[in-house]
């Protein structure tokens, strides 16, 4: 995915990595748009995070990328730090944020984009799948 190669990436520690080297083992990427001040972000943000507990403790290889629409970073790091996995997020405001935002056509959140490593386009309902089939969501994106 050439909108996000090479680009750093956050931990809830706030620690960063390399999207190149987090992601060289993951076959499918759940972009998360996301805030804390949305009331059915932080409805749907526990559920996700359980799917994803799951998932990675299956070594599934699956990741998920947060793109955060709070109004500060220090919001983003406490909504990461109360209610997320231990999922990568895209800096705040940054470029590829707003890039990765465009290119999906995100205008509500929440809203969970599936794609495979190659960046090709599997869902733009993943928050749905998720509500509905849990963790048998990724082997319908596996496919």
């Amino acid at each position: 995915m050439e909108f996000i190669q090479g680009i750093k990436l956050v931990k809830k520690n706030r620690c960063e990595v390399n999207a190149n080297e987090a992601l060289k083992d993951k076959d499918i990427i759940g972009f998360y748009f996301s805030a804390h001040w949305c009331p059915p972000c932080r409805g749907f943000t526990p559920i996700l995070a359980d799917m994803y507990s799951e998932l990675v403790d299956d070594s599934a290889p699956f990741e998920i990328i947060f793109v955060s629409s709070d109004r500060s970073e220090d919001d983003m790091f406490q909504y990461m730090m109360e209610s997320h996995g231990d999922w990568l997020a895209i800096p705040y405001r940054s470029g590829p944020a707003s890039n990765v935002t465009a290119k999906y056509g995100i205008t509500g959140i929440p809203a969970l984009v599936i794609v495979k490593k190659d960046g090709t386009l599997i869902s733009m309902n993943g928050r749905g799948e998720v509500q509905s089939l849990g963790p048998r969501a990724f082997q319908n994106w596996a496919r």
